[in-house]
């Protein structure tokens, strides 16, 4: 056992998740790498000291640099704005340093290739960071299609919905201006890994991106939207499975509505964030009066779960992930292993937002 001195660069929301999630990975998963929060980035000195001492690392600065020079740094986790994202690693893996980027990866594919290029010129680790696919849930549906459970996969369906802004008289903020902040930009990229992960690569789409509406209040009037809403795609897997994904912050009603539907010729499974520890599976043998799908109650027995319970049903929630997320980042740091999903994986979901837009803008099927 022994200390790694990791740095954050952001303080905001997901900043201080994986501060939580390094402060606690060591005694929940027994790790062999112990995180030492040594430094936090943020944008002003004034905030970077705030983030210091609620979060307690050691020291605090507003240049990213700073952080990643410093000999104490270990391991970064890049929590910052996308359009920032390159620049960090591209200096971390230029010290060798391992990497954790939040999602998505790259501003834009052609900065997701450059950061993956640089990681494998290093020969430094690299994980992008999709909390969603680790839920114990999730991890036992993979488990169930790649073993072959619920037979030859012949359907797909995933989406990832929310209403944050579905209330046309919601006000115009950050959310509401540029691409990069839009659905496909924010949303989109979790259901693409998470089909990616289930199913694998996606040989070619076709995709509509709308915005619902098109003005939001402003303080001086009505102010423009300039970016998506929600989107939908139709997809055909490198297997032959054929899929669909929907996409949407105006979906009134949903909170968490991150979900997947996956039929084989054996069974099916459902899943829904709302219900994050619960997965149901339905197999097509035995008498046609007892079939249905069962809802299985994560527990013990699952992936990671023992970990934080040991009572079945009992539950895990958001926090957890990141804190998987953490003990994978540490184990393919201790075993010098990439561990899924890399910055390659993370290029792999650009290529499809930006495959996405494209189909989107010339009305027909892209290839991959």
């Amino acid at each position: 056992m022994r200390d790694i001195g990791i740095g954050i660069i952001g303080g905001g929301y997901m900043g201080k998740a994986h501060a939580v999630a390094m402060s606690a990975v060591g005694p929940v998963f027994e790790t062999a790498l112990r995180p030492k929060l040594v430094m936090v980035c943020a944008t002003s000195d004034a905030s970077a000291e705030r983030y210091r001492a609620a979060y307690g690392f050691a020291r605090a600065t507003s240049d990213w640099r700073t952080l990643v020079a410093d000999p104490e740094v270990e391991a970064i986790v890049i929590a910052s704005p996308q359009s920032t994202h390159r620049e960090i690693a591209e200096a971390a893996f230029a010290r060798g340093l391992p990497v954790f980027c939040e999602k998505p990866l790259g501003e834009n594919a052609a900065d997701s290739a450059a950061m993956v290029m640089a990681a494998e010129a290093a020969n430094a680790i690299n994980m992008t960071g999709f909390n969603y696919v680790r839920t114990p849930a999730t991890q036992e549906a993979i488990r169930l299609v790649r073993s072959g459970a619920l037979g030859r996969i012949t359907w797909f369906r995933g989406e990832h919905t929310e209403d944050f802004l579905s209330d046309p008289d919601a006000p115009a903020n950050w959310r509401t201006e540029g691409r990069a902040s839009g659905t496909m930009g924010d949303l989109a990229p979790h259901p693409i890994n998470c089909a990616l992960a289930l199913m694998g690569p996606i040989k070619s789409l076709m995709a509509q991106i709308e915005t619902v509406h098109d003005t939001r209040p402003g303080p001086d009037g009505p102010v423009q939207v300039t970016n998506d809403d929600h989107a939908q795609m139709m997809l055909r897997f490198a297997n032959g499975v054929m899929g669909q994904l929907y996409v949407s912050r105006t979906a009134t009603g949903r909170k968490m509505g991150y979900g997947y539907e996956i039929h084989g010729t054996k069974g099916a499974i459902r899943f829904d964030q709302e219900d994050q520890n619960a997965l149901h599976v339905y197999y097509a043998d035995g008498p046609e009066a007892g079939r249905g799908f069962t809802k299985i109650l994560t527990g013990p027995a699952h992936p990671n779960y023992a970990a934080f319970c040991q009572g079945p049903g009992h539950g895990t929630g958001y926090q957890d992930q990141i804190i998987i997320e953490a003990r994978d980042f540490l184990h393919a740091i201790e075993t010098n292993t990439n561990i899924f999903p890399t910055f390659r994986d993370g290029m792999e979901v650009n290529r499809v937002v930006e495959a996405a837009w494209t189909s989107s803008d010339q009305r027909q099927w892209v290839d991959l």
